[in-house]
């Protein structure tokens, strides 16, 4: 693993749940952050995203690796004073509460700035800070409708649908984190602090800008962009196809035994393939019906065809390419089922290098360790922990990280 990493030294106060906050604050800390996780006494929501495994999901455990965990109920105004410190002497918060909640616990922007000029502080929402919608609750699939996402997936019938993945959740992540990081360069370089309103909606039109573009250019029906092009059925299961440029076209006619089309009138140029693709894209869809998956993709790829059979998560998992570039690593993860299947993460230290950052936290597990060290006494945390403001990983918990 490189040393030193970028972020060393940098305190990063995490009160986000759920996957686009955690998304960011994860990657703040897989690059050397002292990452502190503020969750209720239950737990982030996060955790319980899909199947759990005591208080860990997939998606915890993949937004929360290299985190330690403080558990608090910010109802308590002990709990209040508590985030008030940790928070104003952080380099960067990152929040996720509905607009004005933080404000309501003392640590929203305003409160923390008048005592740390130069924090760097995020708000992740559904659509922002102002607004009409402003104060509607948001999942990742309304902000996919919303946003016209849904609009450009559709299924045979013409039914949009949503894509199966929190996709504009870990995009927002990806946003707010290249947001915070050009944020430190400039605190770090010019003593400046900033305010960042990072949504998901934002997030999904800033995704998109491209296709919203065209769709505003060519009165709501963009064309393709090149003929062929799509997921073609075989005989045995479906293959995608990309025949980008015109070899790529005349390739594919051989491929397919209809040489007569790369040289027909109709279809010999781009624009006139895109014109014509609701003519064409049957022909050439009846053909990959006659042959198996595996023969199209050697036959493809033999001339130079782009191609990628249709795979599943676990056909990408044991191909030779991902293994022999170690895109994915196996890793043991306290509490959770056997080995774990770890993605890297580009410009990343590889998973595996250090277990600190390669593991998520349970609920509450370093509260005690995080308030020892920025200065309470060993008193001080039990009357916290007495009074309900803070709480300690559970027996359940800790059994389950045994």
């Amino acid at each position: 693993m490189p040393t030193p990493l970028p972020l060393e030294g940098v305190k990063v106060f995490d009160a986000t749940q759920g996957v686009a906050g955690p998304h960011s604050t994860m990657l703040l800390a897989q690059h050397g952050a002292e990452v502190t996780k503020l969750e209720p006494l239950d737990g982030d929501w996060g955790r319980t995203l899909g199947k759990t495994y005591g208080d860990q999901c997939a998606h915890s455990v993949v937004f929360n690796r290299g985190k330690k965990s403080l558990a608090m109920d910010m109802k308590n105004k002990a709990a209040q004073e508590v985030a008030f410190k940790l928070a104003s002497e952080a380099d960067v918060v990152v929040e996720s509460f509905r607009p004005g909640v933080m404000a309501r616990f003392g640590i929203g922007y305003e409160q923390v700035k008048a005592v740390n000029p130069e924090v760097i502080y995020l708000s992740v929402t559904g659509f922002g800070q102002d607004g009409p919608y402003n104060r509607l609750p948001v999942t990742d699939s309304v902000i996919q409708a919303f946003s016209g996402w849904m609009s450009i997936n559709r299924d045979t019938s013409g039914t949009p649908q949503r894509i199966g993945m929190i996709a504009i959740d870990v995009m927002t992540g990806l946003y707010a984190y290249q947001a915070i990081s050009s944020a430190l360069l400039r605190k770090f370089r010019f003593g400046k602090g900033a305010y960042i309103d990072c949504s998901l909606m934002q997030s999904a039109a800033a995704f998109q800008s491209a296709k919203v573009m065209e769709h505003h250019l060519e009165g709501g029906a963009p064309q393709v962009l090149y003929v062929p092009v799509g997921t073609m059925q075989t005989a045995d299961g479906f293959i995608n196809v990309t025949a980008m440029r015109e070899h790529h076209y005349v390739s594919l006619c051989k491929v397919l035994g209809r040489e007569e089309l790369a040289d027909d009138p109709r279809y010999n140029a781009r624009e006139k393939r895109i014109e014509r693709e609701a003519e064409l894209m049957p022909i050439v869809r009846a053909e990959f019906m006659k042959r198996t998956t595996a023969e199209w993709a050697e036959a493809l790829t033999e001339a130079g065809v782009m191609n990628a059979p249709v795979s599943t998560y676990d056909r990408f998992l044991a191909d030779e390419h991902v293994k022999a570039v170690e895109s994915v690593a196996w890793l043991e993860h306290p509490g959770m089922p056997g080995a774990l299947p770890v993605s890297n993460v580009p410009g990343l230290p590889k998973v595996g290098s250090d277990e600190a950052l390669d593991t998520a936290p349970h609920i509450g597990e370093h509260s005690r360790e995080i308030l020892l060290r920025e200065g309470w006494t060993p008193g001080q945390v039990e009357e916290l922990v007495a009074a309900g403001a803070v709480g300690e990983m559970t027996e359940t918990t800790a059994e389950a990280a045994e």
